[in-house]
């Protein structure tokens, strides 16, 4: 059923006479799209599909890594899911991604009575030799501790980076701690170590490990990396502690293979009269193993599918086109990413505005964005638009998610739906990353958010001009 909103209905003249003068976005919206901005939002609180979309992804297809089967039945699964729900355009994009296999990992605490700790393996790692690695153990604070070392102090140990990960709603202890993990394996064998431990990148006391991406040097030797649970992390630190030579035992079949090919899947809810201009929703369709890939990113394919889906239903469709891009590897390297934004030539300019739900399940809570400065105002009225929502207002200097990134290097303005990590990296990348960590009336505020926010942006009459090279820049 269509979802129709005409201010002839009584009912509705009242929705436009309270949003009219509340929304001030004058020429940018008539105040039959505002009226219908605000029926959509209701219509998507009171409840959606979204739920179900990612049910669907976990159980039929579950941990879906770059290169893998998985991967693999996700672009089906993506494909037929678009398909059915009424998208036209339904396309794959071929991305070349690599291929890394977990395998398995072993840290043990070696002495007269070996203790054994729990790891995973982070994503690229080498594996070590068949009989692993033992060595003594030296551990620093931070990135900046161990880059301060002399190599005579680091030359044959196992690192341990113990840099704990603070909890915040907005994710920035995330950004603050991650580069141990990016960059801590190369930073530890280019002084000499011969594996390098890392506290989990994550605010869990559970004893589970949080794995993610590294990147190797090309002037550093490939070491072994792993993560070790914050409760494993706490043990370890407490045996090194009185200041006595601990040895660990080290044991990792991780192991690269040969690249091979995924895809990009998209799909699209066609404009009117400026089809041809883009308002892009964003999410990544790949995960890591360990878990189902439910909060990241499944969550996020749910919620841009069904917020496309939702206005796709309405009478009268917005001018422009609403576009999903469900990425290949964003874990691993952004290769969907960068692959889209390579093949768009001509058509970058035609990316009104791009938005990407890559941060699990948790209720939005702020409005952000990265536009010209004489659009700052729509995103006001956009905010204005989800009042409900009890949002907060944010500032115009959105970096959005990873996956847009690429997007805005080539100008593309951002706008950023905030939404509370509180408890995210709680199970982000770890075994605990299922649908039992989803909300589905949340999940459905988020919607309610992506819908009105994308409805708007491609009803605007205007656009929201472009960004600068020094906008472009700050990513």
């Amino acid at each position: 059923m269509a979802i129709v909103v005409r201010c002839a209905k009584v009912s509705t003249l009242a929705l436009c006479a309270v949003l009219a003068p509340a929304l001030a976005g004058g020429a940018d919206w008539s105040d039959q799209q505002l009226a219908t901005a605000g029926a959509l939002r209701d219509r998507a609180l009171s409840g959606t599909s979204a739920y179900e979309h990612v049910t669907s992804l976990v159980t039929e297809v579950g941990p879906r890594s770059a290169g893998s089967s998985g991967d693999a039945a996700a672009v089906r699964w993506a494909l037929n899911k678009l398909g059915s729900l009424g998208f036209s355009n339904v396309r794959s994009q071929d991305v070349l991604v690599p291929r890394w296999v977990r395998g398995h990992a072993e840290v043990t605490l070696a002495g007269p009575v070996p203790q054994p700790l729990v790891a995973a393996a982070l994503g690229g790692s080498v594996g070590t030799s068949e009989d692993g690695v033992e060595a003594q153990v030296l551990e620093v604070a931070s990135l900046d501790a161990l880059n301060a070392l002399p190599a005579a102090t680091v030359g044959g140990k196992i690192v341990f980076i113990n840099q704990r990960m603070e909890r915040t709603r907005d994710g920035a202890g995330y950004g603050a701690t991650v580069k141990i993990r990016t960059e801590g394996p190369s930073a530890a064998g280019h002084l000499g170590a011969v594996a390098v431990l890392i506290r989990s990148v994550g605010t869990s006391g559970a004893r589970h490990a949080h794995t993610g991406t590294t990147r190797y040097r090309v002037d550093a030797p490939r070491i072994p990396a792993l993560a070790l649970s914050n409760p494993d992390a706490d043990q370890l630190a407490r045996w090194l502690k009185p200041g006595k030579p601990v040895r660990l035992r080290v044991k990792s079949t991780a192991r690269e293979l040969p690249a091979t090919w995924s895809a990009n899947v998209i799909g699209e809810i066609p404009g009117s009269e400026r089809a041809n201009e883009i308002v892009l929703l964003g999410a990544h369709l790949d995960s890591w193993d360990l878990g189902q890939g439910a909060i990241d990113d499944g969550a996020g394919v749910a919620i841009v599918m069904e917020a496309a889906r939702l206005i796709g239903r309405l009478e009268r469709k917005p001018a422009r086109t609403v576009r999903v891009v469900l990425f290949a590897n964003e874990e691993f390297g952004l290769s969907g990413a960068n692959e889209y934004a390579r093949l768009i030539g001509d058509e970058a300019a035609r990316h009104v505005v791009a938005m990407e739900a890559d941060i699990g399940a948790g209720a939005v809570w702020r409005v952000q964005s990265k536009v010209a400065p004489a659009s700052v105002a729509a995103v006001d009225a956009i905010r204005e638009a989800l009042k409900p929502l009890a949002l907060e207002a944010g500032d115009n200097e959105a970096h959005g998610g990873s996956d847009i990134g690429p997007l805005r290097a080539l100008g593309v303005p951002i706008l950023d739906l905030s939404q509370d990590a509180t408890n995210y990296f709680d199970v982000h990348h770890t075994v605990d990353d299922t649908l039992a960590q989803i909300d589905g009336k949340t999940l459905n505020q988020v919607v309610a958010a992506y819908a009105v926010a994308a409805y708007l942006a491609a009803s605007k009459n205007g656009d929201f001009g472009r960004l600068s090279p020094e906008e472009k820049e700050q990513r």
